[in-house]
């Protein structure tokens, strides 16, 4: 396999990799709290009530 002739900037090589993370999409889930049903994302305390896996991490002003 032929190698490169010249040497990219860094710069160039910078504007090529600053931009894959846009293409993947957010996966939301629905928040595990039956009263609340907030999408959230994963492995994450839902901000509108508060609860982690059922359990209520955090309280919440209103």
């Amino acid at each position: 396999m032929p190698n490169p002739v010249s040497r990219h900037s860094k710069s160039r090589r910078d504007k090529r990799k600053a931009n894959w993370k846009a293409y993947i999409p957010a996966n939301f889930a629905k928040c595990s709290n039956p009263d609340c049903g907030q999408p959230v994302l994963p492995h994450r305390v839902c901000k509108a009530c508060g609860n982690y896996k059922g359990n209520s991490v955090i309280k919440v002003k209103e």
